[in-house]
């Protein structure tokens, strides 16, 4: 039997003594059981939790942050962060209420991007206070053709800070499994690159102009996806513990934004590779006339093709003529 991580091993120590064990499951204001699940590898603490752990046993501080690293990388660099007991980590309760007012008042056609940019805005000011640059952006399961697996993610809306624009809209970005949001998606978790520099050595990525560091961050509902949240900064090393827990936060919340139908199933997800941003603005020239022809066509039907399913079948057949091409790159 395969030994557990050896900070879950150090963990379980701790814990062995049933008033420790309550002691730090208060601490955390976690169940006890909860405790037990990650120190026998059953289930995995968010980046807020592990911060938080750190707290609740300063004599085996350095220790613990060094082990929980092995298994979390993007942990490691916690050592030289600002976080501190005044540091927010949490998003404000004015947000939720706001948040929870725009979705159960916005009609249903407009709840998604009403929610969502609204979300968006509130992690861009939280984020990035100082406005050193930032943009948080979403991308979004390509729905399949019937019987078909998620192939890709469409970048979609997006907030920025300069030196990017403060709206950003990537209505023509397809990403795959070579990018940190596929990869992130591909492996149920969380996933932060912190300089440029490792890239290459740690997780595929794309890069922006000024973009320095990046996190992807899946969006997920009972066990389904529904895509990423994107978060990337002109600051390398940026995205220390705090901000990825505060980053998590965001995706939970921006749940509300989806319709139930629009999460998917880990197995019903196998992203394929997408060309680099040059090669796909050349297919999108005649974007515009597909869309009008696969409406005119599907008004010969009964019922007739709506407009977001003329796009739809657009944005499906653009996925596969992308994903040959990069097929045959390679």
């Amino acid at each position: 039997m395969q030994e557990p991580p050896a900070w879950r091993s150090l963990l379980g120590q701790l814990i062995h003594d049933p008033q420790e064990r309550h002691r730090i499951a208060t601490e955390l204001d976690v169940n006890s059981a909860t405790l037990v699940r990650w120190a026998h590898n059953e289930t995995n603490p968010r980046q807020q939790n592990l911060l938080q752990l750190l707290k609740a046993v300063p004599q085996h501080r350095q220790r613990l942050r060094d082990l929980v690293a092995e298994e979390f990388p993007e942990f490691a660099n916690s050592e030289n962060d600002d976080f501190s007991d005044n540091t927010s980590i949490e998003i404000p309760s004015g947000t939720y209420s706001n948040v929870l007012h725009t979705y159960i008042t916005a009609p249903k056609r407009q709840r998604f991007w009403l929610v969502s940019n609204f979300i968006l805005q509130e992690a861009i000011r939280q984020l990035d206070p100082q406005q050193l640059g930032m943009t948080v952006s979403l991308a979004l399961c390509v729905p399949p053709a019937e019987g078909k697996k998620v192939r890709s993610l469409r970048e979609h809306m997006g907030r920025g800070t300069h030196p990017w624009k403060a709206t950003m809209k990537h209505e023509v970005a397809y990403l795959g499994i070579e990018s940190l949001a596929g990869y992130a998606l591909s492996n149920l978790r969380l996933r932060t690159i912190q300089d440029r520099s490792e890239s290459p050595t740690l997780y595929p990525a794309r890069w922006l102009d000024w973009e320095e560091s990046a996190v992807a961050c899946p969006i997920m509902r009972e066990g389904r996806f529904a895509g990423c949240l994107l978060v990337s900064s002109t600051q390398p090393r940026y995205f220390v513990p705090h901000r990825e827990a505060l980053i998590q936060n965001y995706a939970e919340l921006m749940v509300l934004a989806f319709e139930p139908e629009e999460f998917y199933d880990p197995h019903d997800i196998q992203l394929g590779l997408m060309p680099n941003f040059d090669e796909q603005e050349k297919c999108f020239n005649t974007l515009r006339q597909r869309v009008a022809k696969a409406i005119v066509e599907g008004s010969k039907r009964q019922p007739p093709v709506t407009i977001m399913e003329a796009e739809q079948l657009v944005w499906q057949q653009l996925e596969e003529e992308l994903l040959e091409l990069a097929h045959n790159r390679v």
